[in-house]
């Protein structure tokens, strides 16, 4: 493979939020631009304005299209002409306005191959890209990912469907694989219901693992939330497909309260996000930690190259030689005992 700087483009998000100071502080270091080429979809006065209430030294270029973007420096793409009021720590319509605009801009240019992964700034209202794809919240030790997006819980109960949770644990067997290589990898699936002994287990979630099963991906369960995550059993997996937001979200930023992101699976290319949400209460002031945004670029670009070593012994493969015999040891090893 050849070496080069991946192209990453990076959302300012929610225009009265904290998105320019996770940006500035995490490209302060110049060893960064030594990794990636990044393009920040914004605006420059916007960024001049948070510059300078943040008192952060940060040059940025002035581009029009991702085209102009050149490496060893921050590309700042405008991505529109109009004036927008910034109110640091304020929830306006202007300001998520702003942020949506640079995401739809940054979509629209990544369909002529513009950049090669995209970065997120918090914008609470990411709902295209829950359209999109498959959300994953994850650190170095966990990766949870859910059958329903953010849904009234009311709601979630006639979501969960066969097809529904094979398609989401297919994304995610398929987000395993390719974008962090791990080449058999182990998913555990949450009940919906306390004791897993409910109609949605039984008629959409049973069904649904034994179909995974009979296409060869190691899905297992489906466990109980509680039991799963209190006894630690999340550790024997690589991954967990919860039903809704909170059953997953809260135990794993209960695990691991700091940097941890968001992937954005089954896209055509790698799409990250720190977990942090817009935060108004600490917007301007200069005290937020980057380090999450940091890692969802590392991750992002790792994403990439890791694509790319997956998919090229796929372009020309060798001949089956042999027949391949699925062992059922691990079947059994996480299997739940009956009662």
């Amino acid at each position: 493979m050849e070496e080069r700087k991946v192209r990453v483009a990076i959302t300012h998000g929610d225009t009265n939020g904290i998105g320019y100071e996770l940006i500035f502080k995490t490209f302060a270091s110049p060893e960064i631009l030594d990794l990636c080429t990044p393009i920040i979809y914004g605006s420059p006065k916007i960024a001049a304005y948070h510059r300078k209430a943040l008192g952060i030294e940060s040059a940025f270029s002035i581009i029009s299209s991702a085209e102009e973007a050149r490496d060893g420096r921050v590309n700042l793409l405008t991505c529109f002409e109009e004036e927008v009021k910034v109110e640091l720590g304020n929830k306006t319509q202007e300001g998520e306005q702003a942020g949506a605009k640079a995401l739809k801009r940054a979509l629209e240019d990544q369909k002529t191959g513009a950049y090669d992964v995209l970065v997120m700034a918090p914008l609470e209202k990411n709902s295209v890209v829950e359209q999109l794809g498959l959300l994953v919240m994850m650190n170095e030790d966990l990766r949870v990912a859910f059958a329903t997006n953010a849904i009234d819980l009311k709601e979630v109960a006639q979501k969960v469907t066969k097809e529904r949770v094979v398609s989401k644990a297919t994304a995610l067997f398929d987000m395993l694989r390719r974008d962090l290589r791990i080449s058999n990898p182990r998913v555990a699936v949450l009940a919906l219901n306390p004791n897993a002994d409910g109609t949605e287990e039984a008629e959409a979630i049973v069904p649904a693992l034994q179909e995974l099963e009979a296409s060869g991906r190691q899905a297992f369960g489906p466990y109980p939330a509680a039991k799963f995550f209190g006894e630690g059993m999340y550790a024997a997996f690589d991954a967990v497909l919860a039903m809704y937001h909170d059953q997953g979200a809260v135990p794993l930023t209960t695990l691991a309260a700091d940097d941890n992101i968001i992937y954005v699976a089954g896209l055509s290319m790698p799409c990250t996000a720190a977990s942090d949400d817009v935060d108004y209460e600490h917007a301007g002031k200069g005290i937020t930690d980057e380090n999450a945004f940091r890692q969802a670029i590392y991750y992002a670009i790792d994403a990439f190259r890791n694509r790319i070593n997956y998919d090229e012994p796929l372009v020309n493969p060798l001949p089956k030689l042999y027949h391949e015999k699925r062992e059922d040891g691990e079947k059994v090893r996480f299997a739940i005992p009956k009662k």
